[in-house]
């Protein structure tokens, strides 16, 4: 009987986290003695236990004790015990929380993180660069930091990509790179469309007992008021957003004048210096990465403003990985939550008061314009821009360079 015929590595990997420290030290003597000689060194290997207690745990199963005594007694007198790792190279934590960031998900602002990295492959590239660390010990450190193991959540909005991964870290690094040279970085998106009127809206807030706010019982459209066309423009470095509310459809022509509308009023003024700006948006909408609009808008936007538009889509089934829904719409939705939108006034102020206690700033205006779906782009005026396409995954990455008017 050895470890590989019986799996001890997932047996312990299954317990490790289930079981206090003396039934852990009591299960790994149990095993050792089952597996015979050289027992003790091979479950001090798979469950990450030094063979003192595992000795110590023979012994106290041969003494046959057991008694509620011990079991109520502490395992260890205070201060005992092997030091955290961390303790002693304080660099180790920074070193993991690198590794980890770029492959984060979910909402940074929430206390709960995680990671889709496995503890093995982080274990491994702890090693290779320099720290020696189980990946026991890795998980440890992760909680420490934050992270805790997610299950799966059924989100997934399209089909996947053997690219997404690398996608992400492309994004990641495109990101990093213009922030160090403090060129403008945005993350664009329309948020769902809001029914104008009294109508209910998801949340609760405050009224006196037993007066709740009264609204239409059924979610049929006020052809007079109509609905709301939120597009969102967030600046990752400011930590500053722009949203163009319009009254119309959500179309690239849309999108770009939404875009332009951000720079002219808040974009040019915290970069005078600006000459590209890096947009990271959805792969499909009004700012698609097949939409042709989209792109020959985009070159009349660089021309206007003399900017190489840098544009980065997030592979189908990803969009909730775009900033902005995380770090923007999640929080104006929780600043109007249980507020009926009764006109389009009161969506522009909502809008324009939301504020996080990290300090995000929002402006809001009133686009009141008409855009008209079907807009054709022939395929002379798309061979006219001057579109350069990125060597990995073209479709998704490239730049637009601005032509001399």
């Amino acid at each position: 009987m050895n470890c590989k015929n019986i799996d001890s590595q997932k047996f312990f990997d299954q317990i490790n986290g289930l079981l206090d420290e003396r039934s852990i030290r009591l299960v790994s003597a149990a095993a050792s003695i089952g597996m015979g000689y050289g027992g003790v060194s091979q479950v001090a290997q798979c469950a990450d236990i030094s063979r003192p207690s595992i000795y110590a745990g023979i012994a106290e199963l041969k003494s046959g004790v057991a008694s509620e005594k011990l079991v109520q007694e502490r395992q260890r007198r205070v201060g005992a015990g092997r030091k955290s790792v961390d303790k002693n190279n304080p660099m180790l934590l920074e070193k993991l929380e690198n590794l980890v960031k770029p492959y984060e998900h979910g909402d940074p602002e929430s206390p709960l993180r995680w990671t889709s990295r496995s503890l093995r492959n982080l274990s491994k590239a702890m090693k290779d660069a320099g720290f020696s660390v189980s990946h026991t010990t890795v998980g440890k450190l992760l909680e420490k930091l934050g992270y805790t193991l997610q299950s799966n959540k059924k989100s997934h909005e399209g089909k996947g990509s053997l690219d997404r991964d690398a996608q992400f870290e492309h994004i990641n690094g495109a990101v990093k790179e213009f922030l160090e040279v403090n060129q403008p970085v945005i993350s664009v998106d329309a948020k769902k469309k809001e029914l104008i009127g009294e109508f209910k809206n998801n949340g609760r807030e405050y009224h006196p007992t037993g007066n709740p706010k009264e609204v239409n019982v059924y979610d049929f459209i006020n052809k007079d008021l109509g609905k709301a066309t939120p597009y969102g423009i967030y600046d990752l470095c400011e930590n500053e957003g722009f949203v163009n509310v319009g009254i119309s459809r959500d179309t690239a022509r849309f999108a770009v004048e939404s875009i332009e509308k951000w720079w002219l009023t808040m974009g040019q003024k915290r970069y005078a210096d600006a000459h590209s700006l890096f947009i990271t948006a959805d792969g499909g909408g009004s700012n698609g990465s097949r939409n042709r609009l989209w792109k020959r808008q985009l070159q009349d936007f660089a021309d206007r403003h003399k900017l190489n538009v840098y544009v980065s889509h997030f592979p189908p089934g990803t969009s909730k990985w775009n900033k902005i829904e995380h770090r923007m719409f999640s929080a104006i939705s929780m600043n109007w939550r249980g507020k009926p939108l009764t006109s389009l006034e009161v969506i522009v102020n909502l809008i324009a008061n939301t504020t996080t206690e990290n300090g995000l700033k929002i402006n809001a205006t009133l686009d009141t314009n008409e855009y008209k779906l079907g807009e054709k782009v022939l395929d002379e005026e798309l061979s006219s821009l001057d579109i350069l396409y990125h060597d990995f995954q073209p479709q998704w990455n490239y730049v637009i360079k601005h032509r001399e008017m």
